[in-house]
């Protein structure tokens, strides 16, 4: 009998000690993942428009495979590296996260340069004209296009949380990594599903509320939801610029120039009269967006005239 409760007792420690690891893990996870927040916005603004010209029927189906393809890029690729790196080549994560940096600045500044100087024609589609001959067609490539934006802002994003993660076991990481992966994606898609769903919640509500102010509440989402859309993107564009600049400023520190770390931080610090808090942590990140965005504008001529047609050369497929 002393023998059988000593078991228990060891049973019971040992699921302490699970439970507290469980909670670290978590803990950790959490952490790490709000520090990706710029690039999980922009992954949320940017995955709506992927499902947009097609029947409200497939709008799911497709956002759940790109959801797949999304977690299927950070556990089977971009985790095991992550790993290495941090286990084996830790000096590489800093320039990596700049690379991933300067991508996010090109992308936000790409975006406004559309924005401000588009002939205001209609982009083409996949096969290079506006025509849908094949709608099944047509959804796989929109599908495959997504998974290799997200397999870019995926990599951010595992890069950003690895770095975030405090000196630990090699599976502490693992499993910090892989909690990151999954609350992310299923944050991600989940708000996209719901946000390209939303138009519909609205119509039905209007169409079959049975009170004045539901359908009335019904018909303003439906009236609401370009403002939406178009509020996320411009989230998304200035979230992509404060991380991007922020991440390259903070690298620059950690190679050893740390003048535009300290500038920035002074000048905050001037500006919201020494208090700290959001004021501080606004003026920062606006610095950094402008700083974002005059890197951005630099790197548009080398991404489009450089990087695209050697990109298009790998990947034939032109997605």
């Amino acid at each position: 009998m002393s023998g059988l409760l000593a078991l228990l007792d060891d049973v019971a420690g040992i699921a302490k000690i699970a439970a507290a690891s469980v909670d670290d893990v978590m803990g950790q996870a959490m952490k790490a993942g709000s520090k990706a927040a710029g690039a999980v916005i922009d992954d949320a603004a940017v995955t709506p428009k992927y499902v947009s010209g097609f029947e409200a029927s497939r709008e799911l189906p497709i956002i759940w495979r790109i959801g797949r393809g999304s977690i299927i890029n950070k556990l089977v690729f971009l985790l095991p590296v992550g790993l290495a790196l941090s286990n084996f080549a830790p000096w590489a994560i800093p320039p990596l996260l700049m690379l991933g940096g300067a991508y996010l600045c090109f992308e936000g500044a790409e975006k406004i340069a559309h924005a401000l100087f588009s002939s205001g024609g209609h982009d083409p589609g996949p096969d290079g004209s506006h025509a849908i001959g094949d709608p099944a067609h047509l959804e796989e490539q929109k599908i495959k296009g997504a998974i290799k934006t997200d397999f870019i802002l995926s990599a951010e994003i595992m890069t950003i949380a690895l770095s975030a993660i405090p000196q630990s076991t090699f599976w502490m990481e693992a499993a910090t990594l892989a909690a990151v992966a999954v609350m992310i994606t299923l944050a991600v898609y989940g708000s996209v599903a719901l946000i390209v769903k939303l138009d519909d919640i609205g119509l039905w509500l209007a169409q079959n509320g049975r009170l004045g102010a539901t359908r009335g509440f019904g018909r303003g989402v439906v009236r609401a939801m370009p403002k939406l859309l178009k509020a996320l993107t411009v989230i998304g564009t200035a979230a992509m610029l404060w991380v991007g600049g922020n991440i390259i400023v903070h690298g620059l520190a950690e190679l050893g120039w740390a003048a535009p770390e300290h500038v920035i931080h002074d000048i905050a610090v001037a500006i919201s009269g020494g208090g700290g808090g959001f004021g501080q942590w606004a003026a920062i990140a606006a610095m950094d967006g402008v700083l974002g965005l005059a890197l951005g504008l630099v790197l548009i001529p080398i991404g489009t005239k450089l990087v695209a047609p050697i990109w298009r050369a790998i990947m034939p497929s032109g997605i």
